[in-house]
């Protein structure tokens, strides 16, 4: 593959519990990297990994001077763990990717062609996917939610398995929001982005650290952070429901005046009007509170993360992630 050995890409890799494929996916990253003309630097992020997931990146930096471990000291989940990888990068390129072999590491060499082509994004589009058929249902709707309502283009049917250029990582490190989504961020930012299309694979070992409370979580955190249109909502819902209440109004009266003896004394009208519009206040102010809760999350302004151990490149590495951190 062509390129310049003095530019270097960097593996951003989160771990959680992935000790049944940190060794296969070190293997087939390593055969990666043999192919690219350019230094390679893999920084796996521990994130609260509760096996032995660090002892097995312990013992691959140790005989492996390209890997920097980043320890982070708890689990503070999948997007802030890939966020602590990008603040501590150094390459030209960064590639993002999971370390649960869903995303074939074989792809790198297609995303790494497109950047050499003059891309600053290059994401990994599924055109196929080996789940479940409850995740495609709810990731296809997720999806087709998403594009009506976000105010940006926000490709559908991608993860967070993409490479980007250093400008780029250098912008989106400049966001540092708690409720992160951040393939929504990449496209907020802008530059030149393309597509590459990809069947992904069977999780090779262990079991997904994406349990149906995170995919609500995330799934949230991409509507909310990028859409106003729940509150746009709560308005239009509250005229159609004052459209129905005037109805409702212009109908009791026709009755009582035209039709008397069809009035029936009793509660069963009101009974259903008061929960009807009690359920309906608490669904908007659910919505009302989903933003405000992230507006107190962000004037609290702690750090994203914090950082028991980095092993490897100490030094540099170092510096970058506690500047990060203390953003």
């Amino acid at each position: 593959m062509s390129g310049d050995g003095s530019r270097n890409v960097t593996f951003v890799l989160p771990i959680y519990n992935e000790e049944g494929n940190i060794p296969r996916l070190y293997e087939r990253l390593d055969a990666v990297a043999s192919v690219l003309n350019y230094g390679v630097e893999m920084i796996f992020i521990n994130d609260g990994s509760t096996d032995n997931s660090l002892n097995l990146l312990t013992a691959l930096q140790d005989r492996d001077q390209r890997v920097t471990i980043i320890d982070l000291a708890r689990n503070f989940g999948h997007q802030l763990a890939v966020t602590a990888g990008l603040d501590a990068s150094t390459g030209d390129a960064v590639i993002v990717l999971d370390s649960d072999m869903q995303d074939p590491p074989e792809i790198c060499l297609e995303l790494v062609k497109r950047w050499e082509a003059g891309y600053d994004v290059v994401y990994a589009q599924r055109r196929t996917r080996k789940d479940t058929a409850f995740k495609k249902w709810t990731a296809a709707a997720f999806y087709r939610l998403l594009g009506r309502v976000a105010d940006v283009d926000i490709p559908p049917n991608t993860g967070d398995f993409r490479l980007m250029d250093r400008r780029v990582v250098d912008e989106v490190n400049k966001y540092r929001e708690h409720d992160r989504f951040l393939r929504g961020m990449v496209s907020h930012v802008g530059f030149k982005q393309v597509a590459v299309q990809f069947d992904r694979d069977e999780r090779f070992a262990g079991t997904s650290g994406y349990p149906l409370r995170k995919m609500f979580k995330l799934a949230a955190a991409g509507i909310l952070g990028f859409s106003t249109f729940p509150l746009t909502l709560i308005s239009r819902v509250g005229f159609g429901v004052a459209a129905l209440s005037i109805c409702g109004v212009l109908y009791a009266m026709y009755m009582k005046i035209f039709v008397p003896a069809a009035v029936v004394e009793g509660w069963t009208f009101i009974v259903i009007s008061i929960l009807f519009m009690g359920g309906l206040q608490l669904i908007m102010l659910g919505i009302l509170g989903g933003y405000i809760g992230r507006i107190y999350t962000e004037v609290q302004d702690r750090p994203l993360y914090s950082v028991r151990e980095i092993r490897g490149n100490a030094a540099r590495t170092s510096r970058r992630v506690e500047q990060a951190s203390e953003l």
